[in-house]
């Protein structure tokens, strides 16, 4: 007898009947695929911007794990759908929330047969909601080490709890990249080809809006930003904080919120916010990494230069999104009209630099430099390009004048560049080797660079 001789295509044994229907469930462009294109499109709203990392031409990345990771609803799937729909053949969707899957993944050999066996050719699969797998990077370093050809896309719902399950496995397997909220310059985009004086003043018009309403996509679009921005604030408290952190004190969990949101820009009192929430400093320190690691709040460390006039260990905290922070203050009222414009505008411009400057530097590019005397400016950037640095002005100048603070650190340091962000005067000067500009907040939809 002619011995059976398993295709690489063909499944060793055959697929679970229970998983192969989860599977059809998801995914019904398996057995008709023509269902993918109108799928796709009730996946992707019909208002959708493009993202800049829908042009990044180095990911995905193929044979590696593309992890997606940013704080939740920033529009990750959403991306990765238009990715999809853009390539014109479906994935294969894995919903890592149903328990018989999350059961099927802890064998990787396993899984990897029966993708085999479903898998069109140019098929990608799509792993969401990773984080809810026992072992997620096993599981993915199974299917890459097992020689799965097609595209492994991968995201969750938190980007905390994703990266620390697949760090340490996916090692040299993984290419990651970061979503943040909507930048000015994604949001900006369809203004991209009007002439150039009108496109400055309906981009400086969407800058004041980006500030109060921030970017998360649905607040963005939406009619009522202030309900949907609360809602998001209500499910990481609710959701987040207490199922996936296990978080006891939520109304210290609220509080400092609340202060967080009060003192943006202001050095960082672990001790006195302990107190003032009523709970340990452990705690308090414990509930700010937290709130750093998945991307609500915005860590910003002191530049050390050198001088021993400097301070060197505190850090101030800002929300990533200005949105949230408006929200949690319930101070949705237009730019103009506000009291607290200058910690509006910072904790806006704060964002904003991040978002410029994720994917140019790792780690915490940005930092403040203040002395002991109290001179301060807002943000500096020591990159590979030079020295760059910002004072934030919420006032509309008039003449092209510079604080003491500036003057301080200009001539201690001679950035590259020095820019004071207010909202209306546009100058340049020259300061030794220093280039000095006044820009408006619209010149943030530049983009790209910290001398755009």
């Amino acid at each position: 007898m002619a011995e059976h001789r398993t295709s690489p295509t063909e499944s060793a044994t055959p697929i679970n009947p229970a998983v192969y229907e989860l599977l059809a469930l998801a995914n019904p462009w398996l057995e008709a695929p023509s269902r993918f294109l109108v799928d796709s499109r009730r996946r992707v709203p019909g208002g959708y911007i493009d993202r800049s990392l829908d042009r990044r031409p180095d990911w995905p990345v193929d044979g590696k794990a593309n992890l997606l990771v940013g704080a939740r609803q920033v529009g990750k799937s959403t991306l990765l759908w238009n990715l999809l729909r853009a390539r014109k053949t479906p994935p294969l969707l894995i919903n890592a929330e149903e328990p018989l899957l999350q059961s099927w993944s802890r064998s990787p050999t396993r899984a990897l047969a029966d993708l085999r066996g479903l898998l069109r050719p140019d098929m990608a699969v799509f792993v969401e909601g990773a984080q809810h797998l026992p072992d997620a990077g096993l599981f993915l370093k199974g299917l890459i080490d097992g020689g799965l050809a097609a595209p492994l896309l991968v995201t969750g719902s938190s980007s905390y709890h994703l990266l620390s399950r697949t760090r340490e496995s996916l090692a040299g397997r993984a290419a990651r990249a970061r979503l943040h909220p909507l930048s000015l310059a994604e949001v900006a985009g369809p203004v991209a080809d009007a002439p150039s004086a009108v496109r400055a003043m309906r981009v400086r018009r969407l800058a004041l809006r980006h500030a109060v309403v921030g970017g998360y996509p649905e607040a963005w679009l939406a009619d009522e930003p202030g309900l949907v921005l609360r809602g998001l604030v209500e499910a990481f408290v609710l959701r987040d904080a207490t199922d996936l952190f296990r978080v006891q004190h939520l109304d210290a969990f609220r509080r400092l919120l609340h202060l967080v949101a009060g003192q943006a820009g202001s050095l960082v009192n672990i001790s006195e916010w302990a107190s003032v929430c009523e709970v340990s400093r452990q705690t308090v320190a414990s509930y700010v990494d937290i709130l750093g690691e998945t991307g609500v709040l915005l860590r910003v460390p002191p530049f050390v230069g050198g001088r021993r006039a400097e301070l060197t260990g505190r850090v101030k905290v800002y929300f990533a999104d200005a949105g949230l922070r408006n929200a949690i203050l319930r101070r949705l009222d237009p730019f103009e009209l506000r009291d607290d414009r200058g910690p509006c505008l910072e904790t806006w411009v704060a964002g904003e630099l991040v978002r410029q400057l994720s994917d140019l530097l790792p780690g915490e590019a940005l930092r403040y430099w203040r002395s002991r005397s109290g001179a301060e400016v807002d943000f500096v950037v020591d990159g590979p390009d030079g020295l760059f640095a910002w004072e934030v002005k919420a006032a509309a100048l008039k003449t092209p004048r510079l604080s003491r603070s500036a003057r301080s650190f200009i001539d201690a340091y001679a950035p590259r560049q020095f820019t004071v962000l207010n909202t209306a005067l546009y100058a340049d000067q020259l300061m030794g080797n220093t280039q000095v500009r006044w820009r408006p907040p619209e010149a943030l939809a530049d983009g790209g660079s910290p001398a755009a």
